[in-house]
């Protein structure tokens, strides 16, 4: 696959149009599994792996950040450390919860030891803390970038004016700024991100590298009326069958999918990383079976009058 890299926002970040989601890392998918879904995304071109310190803390026995060690152990087996963008997150996990000044280095540097690496790419705010002013968030990650620790900042689960402090805060004081925000974002959950926050988004030149692309794995067409589903997730992505805009999203799925003999997965990432802003959906795959329809959409190209065809099925 030779898929061209997307610029994030305004960073020197290229990334691969799919991010691959480490939620499952050390979840579902343990190491042998993990490792083997990071080499095929990697050998296909993948070069951005998103992950945060709290994954997989809701697992009875862990602690969190099982996925960060997961990854960190794969990139100094593969010795790829240069060749991967590596996005994590701060706020959740169970020893650093919040967003002071001080937790936020902390948590970084416990980061950065699961990782085995010097530096993280991109670091998002998780959930945003309006408690916290704009401008100790901020300030504490503008001292991680200044201190080498952090190429660039993001937010993540985050309101319009909230982000749009912290923007001008940043501005106005010359300190680092965000470059990327990752929305909840997909085809059949479209209201927190259209509007406000993608308006400011584009104005303000931040990529958007949306969370739960495939809608909790409805997207991907396995969930249906008459199918029952093993899955820690079927629960979840079931609840979207019981909404009439559930169900006529994917029937128009199912027509896009069949005109170009691709996965309703790949149909329905290729909608959301052609959306204003959109730069990388994030995406998860626990076993090697699920990974290429999420791949695919590095090369799907659809028409507009089958994008126009999705969003209106999914308005």
């Amino acid at each position: 696959m030779t898929a061209s890299l997307r610029k994030l926002g305004s960073s020197d970040l290229e990334v691969f149009p799919l991010s691959l989601g480490g939620n499952v890392f050390g979840w579902t998918a343990d190491e042998a599994q993990s490792f083997a879904v990071l080499d095929a995304y990697a050998a296909a071109g993948g070069n951005f792996i998103d992950t945060a310190d709290s994954y997989s803390a809701w697992v009875e026995g862990n602690v969190g950040g099982e996925s960060e060690t997961v990854i960190g152990k794969w990139l100094k087996a593969r010795g790829n450390r240069a060749d991967i963008v590596i996005a994590t997150k701060v706020s959740q996990h169970p020893d650093f919860q919040g967003l002071t000044a001080a937790n936020i280095k902390a948590a970084a540097d416990a980061s950065l030891r699961r990782l085995g690496t010097d530096h993280i790419d991109l670091y998002y705010t998780h959930f945003d803390k309006p408690e916290v002013p704009v401008e100790e968030i901020i300030g504490a990650l503008d001292d991680l970038v200044k201190a080498g620790k952090v190429r660039h900042i993001a937010a993540s689960n985050i309101s319009a004016e909230r982000l749009e402090a912290s923007l001008a805060f940043s501005d106005r004081e010359g300190l680092a700024r965000y470059v990327a925000l990752q929305p909840h974002y997909n085809l059949v959950s479209r209201d927190t991100y259209e509007g406000d926050l993608q308006n400011l988004a584009e104005r303000e030149g931040l990529a958007a590298v949306p969370y739960y692309a495939l809608a909790s794995g409805f997207l991907t067409g396995k969930y249906r009326a008459d199918t029952a589903v093993e899955s820690p997730r079927a629960q979840g992505a079931g609840r979207y069958l019981e909404t009439e805009r559930g169900r006529r999203a994917l029937a128009a799925l199912d027509a896009v999918a069949q005109a170009h003999e691709a996965p309703v997965a790949t149909v329905a990432l290729a909608w959301l990383a052609a959306q204003p802003t959109v730069t990388s959906p994030i995406a998860s795959a626990r076993t090697l079976e699920q990974l290429p329809a999420l791949l695919g959409v590095a090369e799907l190209r659809l028409t507009d009058k089958e994008l126009a065809s999705l969003t209106a099925a999914s308005a």
